[in-house]
């Protein structure tokens, strides 16, 4: 591509159409900021002090909540930072760190959901050899695969976007690098940029859901042949809040990423990567909590734990 140019800064727009009623919006996104922080390390922290969730099953919930809280600093803490100021900057360099974390965070997020989908897959159709299949030594490459690769294939992207030209000017309608105002700001071919973005896309995101979608396909199936009705019960309900995770991060992820990028419509893939980025990573947690009754088990044991120290003391 050259010795090509690029801006030394970017001119974020952010929720700049809303003029001084940005700093309204501080407020109420710090404080979803926070829960979603909180939320995630309470879930991380209940897997690793209970023995009762050392299991496949949390492992991968863990590395999920772990992403949940790595994409949201990676894209939060500066938009919040500028809504309390003027001009909102970010130097090319940062921009580029964070594109390069925020979309290999995100590409890691969706593979772990596969992940999950696979382990219920194996725990409801082939349960008898489920210590075998889903062996820790299984999980850790599983989980491996799902860090190692996207952290990989990005380093391409990033390295083609540094090598462009940016004279359509330095100002970003988003508040944050994401790729799709990136590239309306270059002038050099990025066909060969956006193909493989695309195969990315397929490669990370659509490819996950996929599996997820047949892997519960066939656990769809197995349930309904349990002859008792608690039997039923029971397994569906171990699904049910990985299933909602699935419809919610992967419906919004499909809807953005999955298509060529200039074809983005860059103020709806505002709104949506703004509740995917705010709201998605507040609910989470909230979802495992009340749709698990695992969860609930040993956040109630804790609770009581916690009430007979205080008596005894």
């Amino acid at each position: 591509m050259g010795n090509l140019s690029h801006p030394s800064e970017f001119i974020l727009l952010g929720f700049s159409t809303f003029g001084k009623l940005q700093i309204v919006l501080y407020g109420p996104f710090l404080m979803l900021y926070l829960l979603a922080l909180i939320g995630n390390i309470l879930i991380i922290a209940m897997i690793l002090v209970d023995a009762h969730l050392h299991i496949p099953m949390y492992f991968f919930l863990g590395n999920f909540a772990l992403l949940d809280m790595l994409v949201t600093m990676t894209v939060v803490p500066k938009m919040l930072s500028d809504l309390l100021i003027s001009t909102k900057k970010i130097s090319f360099t940062n921009c580029m760190v964070q594109f390069y974390f925020y979309f290999t965070f995100g590409s890691t997020t969706s593979l772990i959901l596969a992940d999950m989908a696979l382990d219920r897959f194996v725990a409801i159709c082939h349960p008898l050899h489920y210590g075998t299949l889903m062996s820790w030594a299984v999980c850790v490459r599983l989980a491996g695969a799902a860090w190692t690769a996207p952290f990989l294939a990005m380093v391409p992207t990033v390295l083609s976007l540094v090598q462009l030209s940016y004279f359509h000017g330095n100002v970003i309608n988003h508040f944050f690098c994401d790729n799709a105002p990136l590239l309306q700001l270059v002038c050099s071919d990025t066909t060969l940029l956006e193909i493989w973005d695309f195969m990315l896309s397929l490669a990370f995101v659509l490819s996950s859901f996929l599996v997820t979608l047949m892997s519960y396909d066939y656990i769809v199936t197995t349930v309904l042949h349990i002859p008792s009705a608690s039997g039923r019960q029971k397994a569906f309900s171990t699904c049910s809040s990985h299933l909602t995770l699935v419809f919610i991060g992967f419906g919004s992820t499909v809807f953005v990423y999955v298509q060529p990028g200039k074809a983005h419509s860059v103020e709806l893939n505002k709104f949506v990567v703004l509740v995917t980025n705010i709201l998605t990573p507040v609910l989470n947690p909230f979802i495992f909590t009340f749709r698990n009754e695992t969860i609930k088990a040993v956040i109630q044991g804790q609770v009581q734990r916690f009430k007979s120290l205080k008596n005894s003391a």
